[in-house]
C-alpha cells in the first residue's frame, strides 16, 4: 500500500460522517452539478442554496436553459454577481442542446472547449457526476494542501504544480467525486482560512504546517486594497413609471439594467455630477432634484456608494430597446446589479413619493 492511502481513507471516512446536506449533493445529474459548481465560484454555500433551488425549479434541464432568452437567464442570476458565468451557462447549454443530444458530454476534450468550462469545472463535473479519476484545485483545496505540505506564500496558482502532484498521489481508484468534495468540505469546515480547527482535523497527523505550528500563517494573507467609488444616481418618475437603461453588452455588469447616473468627479457635488451625467448620457435636463437615499454595495475590488436623487424631466428622454419606462410591478423582468436592485427595494417599499 502507498503512504497516501491513510490520508485518503481518513478523509473519506470523515466526509461521510460530516458532510453538509446540500441540495446538489442529492443528485448525480451532471446538469445540476454543473450549475451548482458555477454558482459556487466566488460565492458562499449559504448564499447559493436559494439561488440554486430557484434556478433548477425554473430551468430543470439543459434544454430549458437553451430555450430561455438571455435576459431571463440574467434575471434569475441577479444577486450572484460575476454575470459572465450566467452568459457562459447560456452559451454552453445552447451548444450542448444542439450538438450533444441535450446531455453534458463525458469527453474531457469536448467539455473543456465549452464556454465557462475551465480546468476546475471540467474536473468537478466529470469526477462528481461520472466518477472520473480527476483532481481539482479550488481555494479550499489549495489551502488544505499548502498546509499539508507546509508550502509558504500566497494562495495563488504558482504552487499548483506541487499541489497537483500531491493530489494525484492520494486520489483513490474510485469515489473520486466524493474525494474532491471531501477536500473542499474539509477546507470549508475545518481547515479554514482563519482559525483552523486542527483539533478535529482527520488528516492533521500528516500535516507539516500543523507539526511546525505555522498553519495560521499558511497561506500568507492578501493585502487587498478596496477602491472606493461614489456615484450619483437619478430616480426619474413619470406617470407611475420609472426610467431605467441597459448597460453595454461588454464590460462590467454587461447587459444589466440600471438607473441612470455616473461617477462623481473630484470637485463636483453629487447634484452637479448627476446633472452633468444625465446631460452627457441622455441629453436631458432635470428639475426638482431631491436627495433620497445612499446605497452601498461591495464588489471584489471596490466599494460603490450610490447617492440616489429623485428628479423630474420635462421631455426628450429616449424610450427604445436600451431605455425603458417601467412600472414598479415590472422591475422583476429586468436583471439589475445589486446596487440598483437595492434602489428597487426602496421604491417597492413605498418610500419614493
Amino acid at each position: 500500500m502507498t503512504k497516501a492511502l491513510p490520508f485518503t481513507q481518513k478523509l473519506l471516512f470523515w466526509y461521510r460522517r460530516n458532510a453538509r446536506d446540500l441540495p446538489w449533493r442529492r443528485t448525480k445529474d451532471p446538469y445540476k452539478i454543473w450549475i451548482s459548481e458555477i454558482m459556487l465560484q466566488q460565492t458562499t454555500v449559504n448564499a447559493v442554496i436559494p439561488y440554486y433551488k430557484r434556478w433548477v425549479k425554473e430551468f430543470p434541464s439543459i434544454q430549458s436553459v437553451a430555450d430561455a432568452p438571455l435576459q431571463k437567464i440574467l434575471r434569475f442570476w441577479q444577486g450572484l454577481g460575476y454575470y459572465q458565468r450566467a452568459r457562459n451557462i447560456h452559451k454552453s447549454a445552447k451548444t450542448i442542446s444542439k450538438n450533444y443530444f441535450r446531455r453534458i458530454p463525458r469527453d474531457l476534450n469536448i467539455l473543456k472547449k465549452l464556454p465557462g468550462f475551465g480546468a476546475y469545472t471540467v474536473g468537478a463535473v466529470l469526477s462528481i457526476a461520472f466518477d472520473y479519476p480527476m483532481t481539482i484545485i479550488d481555494a479550499n483545496i489549495r489551502r488544505v494542501v499548502m498546509r499539508q505540505l507546509a508550502i509558504k506564500g500566497r494562495a495563488d496558482n504558482s504552487h499548483d504544480g506541487k499541489i497537483s502532484l500531491f493530489l494525484k498521489g492520494v486520489l483513490p481508484g474510485e469515489h473520486c467525486g466524493d474525494f474532491n468534495q471531501a477536500l473542499m468540505e474539509l477546507g470549508a469546515l475545518v481547515c479554514r482560512n482563519k482559525e483552523p480547527l486542527c483539533s478535529v482535523c482527520p488528516v492533521k497527523g500528516g500535516c507539516a504546517a500543523y507539526k511546525k505550528g505555522i498553519q495560521e500563517i499558511i497561506p500568507q494573507p492578501k493585502n487587498r486594497r478596496i477602491k472606493e467609488i461614489d456615484v450619483s444616481v437619478a430616480v426619474i418618475k413619470r406617470n407611475n413609471r420609472y426610467f431605467i437603461q441597459k448597460r453595454p453588452s461588454r464590460g462590467l455588469l454587461a447587459d444589466l439594467w440600471e438607473f441612470p447616473g455616473g461617477k462623481i468627479i473630484p470637485g463636483e457635488t453629487q447634484k452637479q455630477a448627476l446633472e452633468r451625467e444625465l446631460l452627457e448620457e441622455l441629453g436631458i435636463r432635470v428639475y426638482g432634484l431631491r436627495h433620497f437615499a445612499d446605497v452601498q454595495h461591495f464588489y471584489t475590488q471596490f466599494r460603490v456608494k450610490l447617492h440616489v436623487w429623485i428628479c423630474g424631466v420635462a421631455s426628450g428622454i429616449p424610450s427604445d430597446k436600451t431605455h425603458r419606462w417601467v412600472r414598479p410591478d415590472d422591475f422583476s423582468k429586468y436583471p439589475m446589479p445589486s446596487g440598483s436592485a437595492k434602489i428597487v427595494d426602496l421604491i417597492s417599499s413605498g418610500k419614493v413619493r
